[in-house]
């Protein structure tokens, strides 16, 4: 990989410091900080993208557009604490045909890269249910393949205690059709943040959501007969 770029320590140290001190006053005191680690982050973020357009297309235009903003919206929160201690952010794919999207979130003690579909519309997990209904053998073998079991384990997300309405309980695939949602994660440790190998491993972990990806991105954009509805 042509791009060797590392998070530092202080990096990760700093949102702890936030954390502790999660007010306008410390965080103003300390905003030169701020804006060094912010950096490294957007430094990483657009290393990252670069390599992974490379196998993808992608509207996110900049590492640095692709990283949240450190301030909450507290308007509708009951935890007034006015910013996040985390450093999080996201990779759009481009165009209706190609769905789902890549994300990142770094913190001490608990970070991971995610994708997938956090809250699908009806109409989509209609559609996906429908697919799976009438062949969920081809799923499967997407989630029992090594690449996804060494990197996510399982398929994760919040899923109904009985059965969708329609189903049978003892429907062969009543196991996936109980999701509501489909998300995959890969876990990293602070060791793993902060090595030299940790972009290498963030692509790796991005590119084997892929088949999960491109499974979904066909299912969604047509109809059970497989015509395109875009």
């Amino acid at each position: 990989m042509e791009n060797q770029i590392i998070i530092p320590q202080s990096t990760l140290d700093f949102l702890q410091q936030l954390k502790d001190n999660n007010n306008k006053p410390w965080f103003e005191a300390h905003k030169q900080e701020y804006l060094i680690e912010l950096n490294h982050i957007e430094t990483f973020a657009e290393a990252l993208l670069h390599e992974l357009s490379k196998t993808d297309v992608l509207e996110t235009r900049s590492g640095k557009k692709s990283v949240y903003r450190i301030y909450r919206d507290i308007r509708f929160s009951k935890d007034k604490t006015p910013f996040k201690t985390f450093w999080g952010g996201s990779y759009t794919r481009a165009t209706a045909a190609r769905r789902g999207g890549y994300y990142f979130h770094l913190e001490k003690g608990n970070s991971f890269f995610a994708g997938g579909f956090w809250g699908p519309n009806a109409a989509d997990l209609k559609r996906i249910r429908t697919e799976l209904d009438h062949d969920s053998e081809s799923f499967k073998k997407i989630l029992n393949s090594k690449a996804f079991r060494n990197t996510f384990g399982t398929l994760q997300g919040e899923q109904l205690k009985t059965k969708p309405k329609g189903f049978d309980v003892d429907h062969p695939a009543i196991d996936l059709l109980r999701f509501k949602q489909f998300l995959i994660i890969k876990r990293f440790t602070d060791d793993e943040v902060l090595s030299p190998q940790f972009l290498e491993q963030a692509l790796e972990t991005m590119q084997n959501m892929r088949p999960f990806f491109d499974y979904m991105s066909e299912i969604l954009t047509t109809d059970i007969n497989g015509a395109s509805i875009l």
